[in-house]
């Protein structure tokens, strides 16, 4: 079988999984949080943590949630860091760094898990299971909760209310992320992946040489880190290490989990406003977004030329052979246009235009499907302005089901896309200009701008990944990627639970014979339109600099 129908066979295989499993999944989180009941464990967490998940909140109240949680959370991981040397279980290791404790913290608690540590090297099984672990959890129970709010501000009507966050915060974690984890992290134990608390141990002389390896509860930690869309690995090799990812069944179940939830919740948006058809129009600019980038990603790494490519198969530097040019093509389109971060190959060593579409990705909101939740709520953003964008061209206030999209309505959506591209590009220039971090580069020219580029763009799109050159575990990348991280979560939380409370307040309006259809794939094609056009116009000179000047001159 050549290379480029195996990928197209894995490629056809995951779109028929995703498909059987939209259905039912999308109408279970709908059952979810339209649900008035609660189990008995959660109303012990209710009680523990002293909430009443029956008062329905206003979009301040719901903020002041998400805020004083995350804030806890970061002081949280970062104290047990900072305190791991003292720690039973830390397998000798000491004490993180505050610059580097601070940047880990930041980065699990936005859904980030950026890493500029060595896993294996540096955190203990505490840290990993009781710190790393509960955040991939919890980050991700976040973004949904406030996707679910902005959905409700659709659905509902002359009201402020949307919702209670600490049930739906609780209600993400206990009924859709902790059940389906736990079934994934044993068949990821089937396939090879490891589950122990063992030590650090000897493997064997190598090259003159020993290595050692430290087990740990990877399968556990993998199952949640994709299915969250958070990313950060037990290894530092990532889902390229047999440990985490031991073959291609494995590799196929991982892009699976990152992909499913952020497409259902597509069914889910559907079913909660009342219309099916709604949630379809999104899905479908969603699925022309990621299957036109991975076509594209894997025509750029196998199309490659001469002995050295012909013989490999296409483009397999940087790429394990147990996943090949058309696995790792896939593996990295569905890691870059979600929030996950995890790599099953290095990015750095893509061809220049293939580490480009991975950038871009990132640079499109990671909305093609995006996040758990984070990817929804992105859309629909990015669905308002381009109901304004239709409004403007036919003359006539634009409206979305149901609501005008008025002036507040608009000036939201437009902080929203507005906040992620001035993080990037500000701190981008800054390293640029200053002698200190661009000594961090270990490659010149195109190449090494776009380590730069890639990693702020990583940062404040939440999304973790790393262009393997760079070497960012220094004060300056550490504090600075840190504060991209948190303000690219928070800020356009800020945004979309504004923008959630603005629209619930309405009155609905009724549709006549002139409203714009979102429904149909008109709407559709404009809103993949609309996506394209903005983000290529913020970060074209940039990715002018970068992959794109690498990538004509190879």
């Amino acid at each position: 079988m050549s290379p480029v129908l195996a990928g197209v066979l894995q490629l056809l295989a995951l779109v028929v999984a995703l498909g059987l499993a939209y259905r039912p999944l999308g109408d279970y989180m709908a059952a979810v949080y339209s649900s008035k009941k609660h189990l008995r464990v959660e109303k012990w967490i209710y009680k523990a943590i002293g909430a009443d998940p029956n008062t329905e909140m206003r979009w301040p109240a719901y903020l002041r949630g998400v805020l004083a949680f995350s804030a806890v959370s970061v002081l949280f991981l970062y104290l047990l860091q900072r305190l791991q040397g003292g720690l039973p279980g830390s397998l000798g290791f000491a004490s993180i760094d505050p610059d580097q404790a601070f940047n880990t913290a930041a980065s699990f608690v936005a859904n980030t898990n950026w890493q500029s540590y060595y896993g294996e090297q540096a955190m203990g099984h505490v840290v990993q299971t009781g710190g790393l672990a509960v955040q991939n959890f919890v980050s991700a129970s976040v973004g949904i909760a406030v996707a679910v709010a902005l959905v409700r501000g659709f659905a509902r009507s002359r009201t402020g209310e949307l919702g209670n966050f600490w049930s739906d915060l609780v209600r993400g974690t206990v009924r859709i992320l902790l059940p389906v984890s736990v079934v994934a992290a044993v068949v990821l134990v089937a396939c090879g992946a490891i589950q122990n608390f063992s030590g650090i141990h000897g493997v064997g002389q190598f090259l003159g040489g020993s290595q050692e390896w430290n087990g740990g509860a990877v399968a556990s930690q993998e199952a949640i880190k994709e299915l969250g869309t958070n990313g950060g690995g037990y290894f530092n090799a990532n889902s390229a290490h047999p440990f985490e990812n031991p073959g291609g069944l494995s590799n196929l179940l991982e892009i699976f989990l990152i992909l499913v939830i952020p497409f259902a919740l597509t069914r889910t948006f559907g079913r909660m406003v009342g219309s099916l058809k709604q949630g379809y129009a999104i899905l479908a600019a969603m699925g022309v977004i990621w299957l036109g980038f991975t076509a594209l990603m894997m025509w750029t790494e196998f199309a490659h030329h001469g002995p050295a490519f012909d013989i490999a198969g296409g483009a397999m530097e940087g790429k394990e052979t147990r996943f090949g040019v058309g696995g790792s093509s896939i593996f990295a389109v569905a890691t870059t246009l979600t929030s996950t971060g995890a790599v099953n190959s290095f990015h750095s060593s893509f061809t220049g235009l293939g580490g480009g579409i991975t950038m871009l990705g990132m640079q499109l909101g990671e909305i093609a499907p995006g996040g758990v939740g984070s990817g929804l709520y992105g859309m629909l953003i990015m669905a308002v302005i381009a109901v304004f964008l239709a409004g403007l061209m036919v003359g006539r206030t634009p409206e979305y089901l149901g609501k005008k999209i008025g002036t507040r309505e608009i000036k939201l959506a437009a902080c929203y896309i507005l906040v992620t591209p001035a993080l990037v590009l500000c701190f981008t220039a800054a390293a640029m200009a200053l002698p200190t971090p661009a000594n961090s580069m270990t490659n010149s020219g195109a190449h090494g701008f776009s380590e730069i580029l890639y990693a702020y763009t990583s940062g404040a799109n939440n999304n973790g990944s790393a262009f393997a050159g760079l070497n960012a575990d220094t004060q300056w990348f550490n504090t600075t990627i840190g504060l991209a991280m948190l303000l690219g979560r928070f800020l356009p939380i800020v945004f979309v639970l504004a923008l959630a409370g603005s629209l619930a307040g309405q009155k609905p309006v009724p549709a006549t014979a002139g409203t714009l259809g979102t429904h149909k794939p008109l709407f559709s094609g404009l809103l993949v339109g609309t996506i394209l056009i903005i983000t290529g116009l913020t970060y074209f000179p940039a990715l002018a600099l970068g992959p794109l000047a690498e990538g004509l001159a190879s």
